[in-house]
């Protein structure tokens, strides 16, 4: 970490420390999260280091805000061990379970340290939130590390370009955040308006503009439904989108479509249309939902090598934007309250160029306001070279992806 960043890191500090006459509040969380997979013959991984594959991760996190006035401060330290198998192989970008940050090398501050690091395991602390903000009258301004989410997708995040969840993570308690500077104004009709402006590096450790994003957006109400409307650019591309929310015979109707001009001067079309709904099934409150995606940078056939994968894709994939390699993919899914303390999920992902499909069920039991346990199962359904079977890493005999996966989580608030 540079003295740019320490000498910011230490003053904020400074500054936090002179307002604990006032009033601090202090939470924490706990979670362990821990999966087991089958691997298929023709994984790489399988085929290098056997199967099944076992991998865990473990975080605490200590949660501080503290304000004074119109000016509050929010400080979020994690603590992470991630470690098993799985480590250091590549893994299939859609198959993302636990999506917890492990370095800042891109973002404008280096706000994490290693703590160990060996074959099997790291172990890390970092501050995933260092912010200040300002609130008063109809004016809000925030600095710093922070997570801001745009859009309306369930699985599918096409508006989200800040650290957007992947469709299948599981731990979704906490976005990441980047480092930025956010501008809100809220005007007397409910509507609103936010200039975001956030700062990245590029590889080579230097602050860039062409690597930074700076965006306008406008939200507000046309009779019964919400519009919003963006425009920005994002990286070097120029990027507009339109989200319009609104009820449709009990249910609610969503979509967003986001255009991005390529710095050579392509157009990219991607978007969302989904549609919601609630209703008691045998006396369970029930709730389902189904969601189209149109992915305009994906392809409409997997080459037999992912480094032919077209540019412009692999780079959104890098940065962690998009998590799928094809056009088109259909969504349904929902969950049913068996009971005040059981709650079930099912999600079905199908990709419709091939036909794969990802299957996602998970049961969670909360004994109390403080605790969760979770457990689940990922299916791949899909053969060696089709996306959710397996994506071929250099031909069909040697792919990434395509696993049955359990997964165990607990959480603790306190």
């Amino acid at each position: 970490m540079g003295f740019g960043t320490t000498s910011l890191v230490v003053s904020l500090f400074a500054l936090l420390w002179v307002g604990f006459a006032q009033a601090l509040e202090f939470d924490a969380r706990v979670k362990a999260f821990g999966t087991g997979a089958a691997l298929p013959d023709h994984d790489l991984q399988r085929q290098l280091a056997g199967t099944p594959v076992y991998n865990y991760s473990a975080d605490l996190r200590l949660l501080f805000r503290q304000q004074t006035g119109p000016v509050s401060w929010i400080v979020d330290h994690s603590t992470i061990v991630n470690g098993g198998d799985s480590f250091g192989f590549l893994l299939d970008p859609g198959a993302t379970l636990d999506q917890s940050p492990t370095d800042d090398d891109l973002r404008l501050l280096d706000l994490s340290w290693a703590i160990d690091s060996a074959d099997r395991h790291r172990s890390i602390h970092r501050f995933d939130r260092l912010a200040i903000q300002y609130r008063r009258d109809n004016w809000g301004v925030t600095l710093g590390r922070q997570a801001v989410s745009w859009g309306s997708g369930f699985v599918f995040q096409p508006m989200d370009l800040f650290s957007p969840f992947a469709p299948t993570t599981v731990d979704r308690d906490y976005k990441a955040g980047d480092d930025l500077l956010l501008v809100e104004k809220l005007f007397g009709d409910g509507s609103d308006l936010q200039l975001l402006g956030v700062a990245r590096r590029d590889v080579d450790g230097d602050v860039r503009s062409d690597v930074a994003s700076v965006a306008l957006k406008w939200h507000g109400f046309v009779g019964e439904g919400e519009l919003e409307l963006f425009a920005g650019k994002h990286y070097r591309d120029q990027v507009v989108g339109v989200s319009v929310r609104g009820p449709l015979k009990g249910a609610l109707l969503r979509t967003d479509i986001v255009a991005t001009r390529l710095d050579e001067g392509d157009w990219k079309i991607s978007g969302i249309l989904n549609l919601d709904y609630s209703l008691l099934v045998a006396n369970k409150i029930t709730y389902v939902f189904a969601e189209y995606f149109h992915n305009g940078f994906g392809v409409d056939e997997l080459p037999q090598n992912i480094l032919l994968l077209p540019t412009d894709l692999s780079l959104r994939l890098a940065r962690g934007e998009v998590f799928n390699l094809m056009k088109d993919y259909l969504a349904v899914g929902g969950s049913i309250l068996w009971h005040p303390l059981w709650n079930q999920s099912l999600t079905l992902i199908g990709n419709l160029h091939d036909s794969s499909t990802l299957i996602q069920t998970s049961v969670s039991y909360e004994p109390g306001d403080h605790s969760r346990v979770q457990i689940g199962l990922v299916v791949s359904l899909g053969d060696a070279g089709e996306e959710f079977g397996g994506v071929a890493l250099l031909s069909e005999s040697a792919t990434t992806g395509g696993a049955v996966q359990g997964f165990l989580r607990w959480v603790y608030y306190f």
